[in-house]
């Protein structure tokens, strides 16, 4: 379970910050008084555009950024005095994540599973299950420098669950992908939720929101300005598909702000 309350971040500006974006002001908010709740066995989407404070919010779950406000809890565990219970309890997984290109897709996934304490016999079972499923034994013994992007993405998956995490958190899971690697990742999505485990995921594919989420909020220039669950927002829908009303609520918050 993740909890969400009071949440904020601000950062702190540069001079030559200030001078880029025309403001005298010292700081920014990238997320601003934001609160909710993720629950097991439903999938949670974070929707958004750019700069919006997605990731973010993501991050500050993931214990990568320190909220300025406000305070996470995930399975209970403060992101802030509990690190490191929180850490052993998710699975992250950005685009933007680095991986040692040196290493083969096992032993990057080992060293990880090492990392975590999974137990052997457990590592073997988990591996070849994610394997099986993102169709990754073909390059597993190859290094990580020469695979493609969307083998690599499947890598970073492998990594991220095979601890078998009760909370996932994925950011932008599938963006740039090929239509088959991204498929993957939405099957994968699906099992934990049968699994019962807790996922939340930000996209800015509205088919595959439509496909996963069970609850979604929805965040612009750090406010959150719509929150409830996908049948509720598809029975208030006032425009024709999800794209649309997405677009109509954010901008109506835009020229009310």
């Amino acid at each position: 379970m993740i909890q969400v309350e009071n949440l904020s971040k601000s950062f702190s500006l540069s001079r030559q910050q200030r001078k880029e974006i025309g403001t005298d002001a010292r700081t920014i908010t990238a997320v601003n008084n934001i609160s909710f709740n993720c629950q097991p066995g439903r999938i949670y989407s974070l929707l958004g555009p750019n700069g919006a404070g997605k990731t973010t919010t993501l991050r500050m779950m993931a214990t990568i950024l320190k909220p300025t406000g406000g305070t996470i809890k995930i399975n209970g565990y403060d992101v802030v005095q509990e690190g490191v219970k929180v850490r052993s309890s998710i699975g992250f997984l950005t685009g933007s994540t680095g991986l040692y290109q040196r290493l083969t897709p096992n032993e990057l996934t080992k060293y990880f599973a090492d990392l975590y304490g999974v137990k052997k016999d457990v590592y073997e079972r988990r591996k070849n299950e994610l394997y099986s499923l993102l169709g990754m034994h073909d390059f597993a013994k190859k290094r990580i420098g020469q695979l493609s992007t969307g083998m690599r993405q499947k890598v970073s998956i492998a990594r991220t669950m095979i601890h078998d995490p009760d909370v996932v958190i994925f950011d932008e899971p599938t963006s740039g992908l090929d239509v088959i690697t991204a498929e993957n990742i939405v099957n994968l999505i699906r099992n934990c939720k049968d699994d019962g485990k807790t996922v939340i995921f930000s996209s800015h594919i509205m088919s595959e929101v439509d496909l996963l989420c069970d609850d979604l909020a929805i965040i612009h220039k750090g406010d959150l300005i719509y929150s409830s669950t996908m049948e509720e927002f598809r029975e208030q829908m006032k425009s024709k598909n999800l794209t649309e009303e997405f677009i109509r609520i954010v901008n109506n918050t835009s020229v009310v702000t």
